[in-house]
């Protein structure tokens, strides 16, 4: 089964909307996963429309089985493109940078870089005891390990 094929018809698919594609992955036995975002969030009626479009497409051009699996992205994965950084602007992350975990507000998104505000505590000259400080980290995308969503309950 080709891949290519397969992004050529869902690039097709999301040409007119304001949908990207996050991850398309065909694993050895054909299972087919699509995950799709959006800055307004995933609208599982796109999802099942998407997902009645690539069956119509693979069914016509192939005759291997398979299995297709057409959703959004989980909240607990680690960002996978920009634009997932865009659509938690203002929401705490989780950052894992140098083996070190950061956990913060992600402040600001631009064309390379992004930004987080961190809560540390800092050695202040003149007092004994350390104090808390918001301190703001920019690190290009390709720098930490991951970044995700913070989830707290």
């Amino acid at each position: 089964m080709l891949k290519e094929d397969l992004q050529q018809w869902i690039e097709e698919y999301l040409k007119d909307t304001d949908y990207q594609l996050i991850t398309l992955s065909v694993s050895t036995a054909n299972d087919i996963l699509v995950e799709v975002d959006r800055l307004s969030g995933v609208d599982v009626d796109f999802c099942a429309e998407l997902n009645r479009y690539l069956v119509e497409k693979l069914d016509a051009s192939t005759s291997v089985d398979y299995s297709l699996e057409v959703g959004s992205v989980s909240l607990t994965d680690p960002f996978k493109a920009k634009i997932q950084y865009e659509k938690n602007l203002g929401h705490d992350v989780e950052v894992l940078i140098d083996g070190k975990k950061l956990r913060g507000q992600l402040v600001s998104v631009d064309e390379d870089t992004f930004s987080v505000d961190v809560e540390e505590k800092v050695a202040v000259e003149g007092k004994k005891r350390k104090e808390t400080r918001i301190i703001t980290h920019t690190w290009r995308y390709d720098e930490p390990k991951y970044v995700r969503y913070d989830m707290k309950f």
